[in-house]
Parts: structure tokens; C-alpha cells; sequence
């Protein structure tokens, strides 16, 4: 049976491509779960224009990432939280709490699972912080832990 890769099937065939696949494989696998089409002559247009359609969405999508990575880039922002004895932090700062703080500073959204961090962060002072919002794309920003101001 003739089919149109829909979407990219690892070690099968790749987005747009038409191969002969196995009857079953592609009545049973490849058709129900979207993965690709049958090859008839209407279909291949249509198949043609979901492609096209697909790419100018990923293409932006990415111009908006690598937009919002240059925003990103080297800005500077302070969390406040309880410190302790030699600087250390009751609770640490996770990913979820630096999200909060650039959508309220920066005006922002960003993902908290987009947010890498080399190692919880227990400590007060400077660190570094790792936003990878694409395949290629990423973004570092400063982040200062400073003391809660106690009354």
C-alpha cells in the first residue's frame, strides 16, 4: 500500500515522503494514529498543503522563540526569600518560583519546565539560569537571591 508520511516515523520515512509500506502496518499503525495518509491523487494535495501549513506555523513559532530568547538574554532579576544561618535558604528557589517572577518583573510567560537549573538553588546570592525555549534556542539570565527583609 502507498502512503504520505504525515509526520516523521523513525527508521520509516519522513514528513512528505511517499513510500510502500506493509497493507496492515498501514491500515492498522500508520493511518489511525495520523502518522500518514493513503497516496491517492487527491490526497497528496491536500497532504501537500497540511505540510506547508505545518512549516509556515513551525517558522514562526520559532522566530517568536528566538525573539523572546533575545528578550531574555543577560536581564537581571531578584527573588527575596528566608535566609538563615551562613546564607542559606529555608526551602529552595525552584523553576516554578523563577517563572513567577519573570511573568510579574518582565511581563514574560515562560514555562517553569522550560527553566534548566544546574543545582536547586539553597543558597543566597548570584546564579545563573539557563531558559532553553527551542531545539537551538536558549536564553541566560542573572538571578540574585537576596534576604527577606524581617520586621
Amino acid at each position: 500500500m502507498k502512503v504520505i508520511f504525515l509526520e516523521d516515523v523513525p527508521n520509516i520515512g519522513k514528513a512528505g515522503q511517499i513510500k510502500e509500506v506493509a497493507d496492515g502496518y498501514g491500515k492498522n499503525f500508520l493511518i489511525p494514529r495520523k502518522l500518514a495518509a493513503t497516496a491517492r491523487p487527491q490526497d497528496i494535495n491536500n497532504v501537500e498543503a497540511q505540510i506547508k501549513a505545518r512549516a509556515r506555523i513551525a517558522a514562526k513559532t520559532e522566530a517568536e522563540m528566538k525573539a523572546l530568547a533575545a528578550e531574555l538574554e543577560g536581564k537581571e532579576i531578584t527573588i527575596k526569600a528566608k535566609v538563615g544561618q551562613q546564607e542559606r535558604l529555608y526551602g529552595s528557589i525552584t523553576s516554578s518560583d523563577i517563572a513567577d517572577v519573570l511573568e510579574k518583573s518582565l511581563g514574560t510567560v515562560v514555562d517553569k519546565r522550560k527553566i534548566e537549573l544546574p543545582e536547586v538553588i539553597r543558597q543566597a546570592g548570584f546564579h545563573e539560569v539557563t531558559i532553553k525555549l527551542g531545539k537551538d534556542i536558549t536564553a541566560k539570565i542573572k538571578l540574585t537571591v537576596v534576604a527577606e527583609e524581617t520586621s
